[in-house]
C-alpha cells in the first residue's frame, strides 16, 4: 500500500467521516505536520545530504540550505583540504565565546542561530570552505509534481496515522480515537526505524553474516 496525495486525502476524510469545507481546506496542513513528525522522529539515512559552501571573512553567520532540517556535522577545510569538524553548541555558548564579531580565526564551534543560518565561533578569519552533512526536508507529497513522495510510498502507515492524529485534533474527536491514532502512528514510525535504520541498511552483509557463522571460513 502506498499513497498519492489524492488517495491520502480521501483516506483521511473516510477515516474521520468528514468532508466539511474548513476541514478539507486544512488537509495539506495535517499531512505536512505528519511528514515533519516522521522526519524528526526517524532521521532516515535516505534524507541525508552533503553540501559545501564558503564562509565570509569576518562574518560570524553561515547560511543553511533551503531544505535544511537538522545538522549531522559541519567541518571547515584548512589550506591542505583537511577536515576540521566544529562542535555543535548552544547560541549562548557561542555568544559568550565571541562577545564581538571582531574575534576571528578558524571556527571551532557552531550553533543553529535561526531557521536560515548558523552562528560560528570564532568568526572566519578568511573565506573558508565549509562542508555540511545534514538531514534535509524532502518535498512534501502535497507539493510534489507527481503527487507522490518517498514517505507516501515507503512509510504509508506512518503518514496516514500521523495525518489522522492532526485531523482528529482539529475535529476535537474523543480522546479514545485520538489515542488510537497516536498509538498506530508511533508503532508505524518504530517499524520504519526498525526496517531502515536497525536492519540491513546498517549492516555490511559479509561482516554481519560472518559474525553469526553463516559464511564459511576460507581454507
Amino acid at each position: 500500500m502506498s499513497w498519492t496525495y489524492t488517495t491520502l486525502k480521501t483516506a483521511i476524510q473516510d477515516y474521520v467521516d468528514s468532508s466539511e469545507t474548513t476541514f478539507t481546506t486544512n488537509l495539506p496542513v495535517f499531512i505536512k505536520e505528519a511528514e515533519e513528525r516522521i522526519l524528526k522522529n526517524t532521521q532516515l539515512s535516505v534524507f541525508r545530504k552533503n553540501v559545501t559552501g564558503t564562509g565570509t571573512s569576518g562574518n560570524t553567520y553561515l547560511a543553511t540550505p533551503s531544505d535544511f532540517l537538522t545538522p549531522l556535522s559541519l567541518a571547515v577545510l584548512d589550506g591542505d583540504s583537511a577536515y576540521n569538524f566544529l562542535l555543535l553548541k548552544h547560541v549562548t555558548f557561542v555568544r559568550e565565546y565571541i562577545p564581538t564579531a571582531a574575534t576571528t580565526g578558524a571556527p571551532k564551534y557552531y550553533a543553529i542561530f535561526d531557521d536560515n543560518s548558523f552562528i560560528l565561533a570564532p568568526a572566519p578569519s578568511a573565506d573558508f570552505t565549509f562542508e555540511l552533512h545534514y538531514l534535509y526536508r524532502p518535498t512534501s507529497i502535497t507539493a510534489s509534481s507527481d503527487g507522490t513522495s518517498w514517505i507516501g510510498t515507503n512509510a504509508p502507515d506512518a503518514l496516514l496515522y500521523g495525518s489522522l492524529v492532526e485531523a482528529a485534533t482539529f475535529l476535537k474527536l474523543n480522546l479514545e480515537e485520538l489515542q488510537m491514532f497516536e498509538a498506530r502512528f508511533v508503532a508505524a514510525v518504530n517499524g520504519v526505524k526498525g526496517m531502515l535504520e536497525e536492519g540491513v541498511n546498517n549492516k555490511d552483509e559479509y561482516r554481519y553474516a560472518s559474525s553469526i557463522g553463516t559464511v564459511p571460513r576460507e581454507q
